[in-house]
């Protein structure tokens, strides 16, 4: 949520801001607004300064045994004009919070100003194996397709098929947008989820969580998924449809990312400075009912309603937050650099950036069954936005109280890993090569072999 003071401070900097984002305010209706709001809220501070007054009197002229009437009458009068306005205050109060919390995080100035993707801007490319004569990554050294050998790569769908990958399955017991692994698959899913947790705990210094993937509607609005996000999460209410006696209870939501759980470990918390940055990762299941991705990835696993991701997230001072993220990021691509997964990093461009987010870095990792890059972690740093929605402070050396900085960053999907890791070791004959760093995880394993 953005500061208010900034916003009525000056609301056409803010909107000019919002503006690269590609979000109109209305500042004229900013404006109408506060104005009403100071028009009520000085008229009842002058009231009840006034009943103040009033009950002071009256308890003078009883003790001095005079008649008290007249102010008795008085304050009675007040009784009504004063709820109205504090009413009308409360009610603008809300306005004025509902406009906040359906704005954007404003971007950092150095972010590249651009409508979409087509505005961000690549800032290094990583590959142990360098490229290609057309600038593609040579991807692994167990690759072997060349336009000399005739070997075209092959998708994650037609790899995975003959490997364990079933999505037909997945449909008849779920629907559209599941999957199903069997077997070493399976075994390999999962193995790259350990590998990823070990590796942030022992070598980034990580603290692993393990948290609910169901969450109420205050940890969603506290790192902004609501309200503007609602249709593209899933809800669900206790107890079945017989349970009228729980029909008006408020739902609960599954999660669509673990940095929900996370971050809102610090709500309503005030932190000493000395606890800071503090470092958190998980691994859960996440859902999304991709509401505005019709049509968009509906072959395979990269947009899926569920999929597991390793979380990462820093509770950070304000002054060191920008080199949080950069931390947070190189943590993300060591990952791939472990993994030998050619990738680049960009700098998303303002109309590109998540609702929170005041700064971002996408690393997409190359997919050659695909011929191209596809994102695979999103990193942000989202300076007080969330903090502030949080209510999540620390204690200054002047004893004031200062909002802290949240960043997050996927550590990386699992499933887009997995994708990956197919594509980027498969073989002519349709085996997939363990990349190193799995093998201690599926006991020695260094082949997938098609059934």
């Amino acid at each position: 949520m953005l500061d208010i003071q900034l916003l009525r401070k000056d609301p056409d900097a803010v909107a000019e801001r919002l503006a690269t984002r590609g979000l109109v305010l209305d500042v004229e209706a900013f404006r109408q607004l506060e104005a009403r709001r100071k028009i009520v809220q000085i008229r009842t501070e002058e009231l009840q300064a006034r009943r103040n007054a009033l009950s002071k009197l009256v308890g003078q002229r009883k003790g001095r045994g005079e008649d008290a009437s007249a102010e008795l009458a008085e304050v009675a009068g007040l009784g009504g004009e004063l709820d109205q306005t504090r009413a009308q205050n409360e009610q603008i109060l809300e306005q004025v919070d509902a406009l906040l919390r359906g704005l954007p995080n404003l971007p950092q100035p150095s972010v590249p100003v651009g409508s979409d993707e087509h505005g961000n801007v690549e800032i290094r490319r990583w590959s142990p194996f360098g490229e290609n004569g057309q600038g593609h990554p040579i991807t692994s050294q167990h690759a072997t397709w060349n336009e000399q050998s005739g070997f075209v790569p092959r998708d994650h769908v037609d790899l995975g098929a003959r490997l364990g990958l079933d999505f037909e399955t997945a449909a008849k017991i779920s629907g559209s947008r599941f999957s199903l692994l069997r077997g070493s698959l399976a075994a390999m899913h999962r193995a790259l989820a350990q590998f990823m947790l070990d590796t942030h705990t022992r070598e980034h210094g990580y603290t692993e969580c393990w948290t609910p993937v169901l969450v109420n509607s205050e940890s969603l609005a506290g790192t902004g998924q609501l309200p503007k996000f609602a249709d593209d999460m899933f809800s669900v209410r206790r107890g079945g449809p017989s349970d009228d006696h729980r029909a008006d209870e408020a739902p609960l939501w599954l999660i669509s990312t673990s940095e929900i759980t996370l971050t809102n470990q610090v709500r309503d918390e005030i932190l000493d400075p000395t606890q800071l940055p503090m470092r958190w990762t998980a691994h859960t299941a996440c859902f999304r009912s991709e509401a505005g991705a019709a049509g968009r990835d509906t072959r395979g696993m990269i947009r899926q309603h569920q999929f597991d991701k390793v979380e990462l997230v820093w509770v950070s001072h304000p002054e060191s937050s920008n080199q949080a993220l950069e931390s947070l990021t190189l943590n993300a691509e060591a990952i791939l650099q472990k993994l030998e997964l050619p990738y680049r990093v960009l700098q998303l461009c303002t109309g590109d950036m998540g609702f929170s987010a005041a700064r971002t870095y996408d690393l997409e990792v190359w997919l050659p069954g695909q011929n191209a890059y596809r994102e695979i972690s999103s990193c942000s740093n989202c300076e007080a936005f969330q903090a502030r929605r949080l209510g999540a402070r620390m204690r200054t050396a002047a004893g004031r109280t200062e909002f802290v900085h949240t960043l997050n960053g996927s550590g990386v999907a699992v499933g887009r890993a997995l994708v990956a890791v197919l594509e980027n070791y498969q073989q002519p004959d349709g085996s997939v090569v363990v990349p190193d760093v799995l093998q201690p995880y599926l006991g020695g394993l260094t082949r997938l072999t098609p059934a």
